[in-house]
């Protein structure tokens, strides 16, 4: 492999990356060294380059913003205790889905302030563990909001505070299933909805504090999001002046892409993003005479997407009429972004990482389905059945997403941080697969029908 595509593919993985004695290396342990410790296929997670990239962030909505800011991190890119416990201890405000996601927030600690509920369809049990736990509810449309009042009418405990998800009817240029700002999408009120849930809030004695969008996810492009702030601004100042309300807090989403691939380097900076978000809505907020919000953001994959690699064994070598498969002991299960929305990916083998290439090679996974192909078309070296590989931007979207097709097992899920390995989620056991199930009963018993 030439020098110059190894530094590229490196470059994509954790800051603490490096190469020692032909092996790689993350935050000084081994790779294949943790292969063999936790087995394959394995996640590992740097806390450096979780740090690194929180500082970026704040650091350029400090120079970017003159208001106040802040960060929530959005848990659906990737959550179990231990991420929720990071972001705990840096005061993150936590984006959780559902009653799931809430009961790790709560098991955190995650203070009740802190714990922002999404959703485009709460379900009953949904709003009530984030009315029971949150501080903040986002209510994606009028009916749910509806139901919300009755809940504050009926209910004795603290309620949340609320946050209203327009719909600006304009997109971010991304793969469109992760598109959601146009005007046909499934999330979020257009702008004449947004006035009415102004008034059913107040008429519910509701604490209305927040106006919150998002066009999409993984974007490189800022500039979609200034024209959504101007409508989004334009909607505020009407209400301003029709009702005397204007929000505390103010939310355009997170969506921030990151390179996958070697040929889609170099990072996009976060200031570039932050820069234009900072600038549009400071400066609209003059225009207009209204007053500066709080600006939230709602990163997720661009935290932890290049902290993450995934770790796997190469089982089987095959070669066909036009192909060199190298077959993996995961895939589809624990990644499905390829089969998905063909989201491309790079690799390294575990050792000796610089060897020559032999030759573009496919690396699949073992499931039944012809779909799972994690990497097409890579340059990579002659390699063995029973090396390990790297697939670096591992952290976001896959184990969130992952499955049990084919009894396939969840992955263990390691921590690093300065030389120490923590196992923070183990892997799955044949007997986790049926812990759920229950037996049809015994035809020979008495209580058969």
């Amino acid at each position: 492999m030439s020098r110059t595509l190894f530094s590229k593919r490196l470059e994509l993985f954790p800051i603490a990356a490096e190469v020692r004695g032909e092996t790689l290396f993350i935050s000084g342990l081994s790779l294949n060294d943790l292969a063999q410790e936790f087995g394959t296929p394995l996640y590992v997670y740097d806390q450096a380059t979780l740090d690194r990239n929180l500082q970026d962030y704040r650091a350029a909505l400090s120079a970017a913003y003159p208001g106040k800011s802040g960060v929530t991190y959005a848990g659906k890119a990737f959550l179990c205790l231990a991420i929720a416990q990071w972001a705990r201890e840096r005061d993150l405000w936590l984006d959780c889905t559902g009653a799931g996601e809430l009961s790790i927030a709560q098991a955190a600690g995650i203070k009740r302030d802190n714990v922002l509920v999404h959703g485009v369809n709460k379900s009953q049990a949904d709003l009530q563990a984030a009315v029971a736990a949150a501080g903040t509810i986002v209510v994606d449309h009028l009916a749910e909001l509806e139901k919300l009042s009755m809940m504050k009418r009926s209910g004795s405990h603290p309620f949340p505070q609320i946050w209203l998800r327009l719909r600006p009817g304009l997109a971010v240029e991304t793969h469109s299933y992760t598109q959601t700002g146009q005007s046909d999408s499934k999330f979020g009120m257009s702008p004449d909805e947004i006035e009415r849930a102004v008034q059913l809030c107040r008429a519910a004695n509701l604490e209305l504090s927040g106006l919150h969008f998002h066009q999409g996810s993984h974007f490189h492009d800022p500039a979609p999001l200034e024209p959504a702030i101007e409508t989004a601004l334009d909607l505020l100042d009407r209400l301003n002046r029709q009702t005397g309300w204007f929000p505390k807090m103010f939310c355009p989403g997170g969506g921030w892409g990151v390179p996958y691939h070697e040929d889609e380097l170099p990072h996009p900076p976060v200031s570039d993003y932050i820069g234009l978000v900072g600038r549009v809505l400071a400066q609209g907020c003059r225009r207009r005479g209204l007053p500066l919000p709080d600006l939230q953001l709602e990163p997720g994959r661009s935290l932890v997407a290049r902290a993450g690699v995934a770790l796997y064994r190469v089982e089987s070598v095959k070669q066909t009429d036009q192909r060199r498969w190298l077959l993996l002991d995961g895939g589809l299960a624990d990644n499905p972004r390829p089969a998905l929305y063909g989201a491309r990916y790079t690799c390294l083998p575990v050792s000796a990482p610089e060897r020559a290439n032999e030759g573009p090679a496919w690396l699949a996974g073992p499931f039944c389905e012809s779909g799972d192909v994690l990497i097409e078309r890579l340059p990579m070296p002659a390699v063995q059945a029973g090396e390990y590989v790297a697939v670096p931007v591992s952290g976001a979207y896959q184990l969130s997403m992952g499955s049990n097709y084919n009894g396939a097992r969840r992955p263990a899920v390691v921590w690093l941080n300065q030389g120490r390995s923590t196992l923070i989620q183990r892997r799955e056991t044949l007997d986790d697969l049926i812990r759920r199930d229950l037996p049809l009963p015994d035809p020979h018993s008495g209580d058969a029908q």
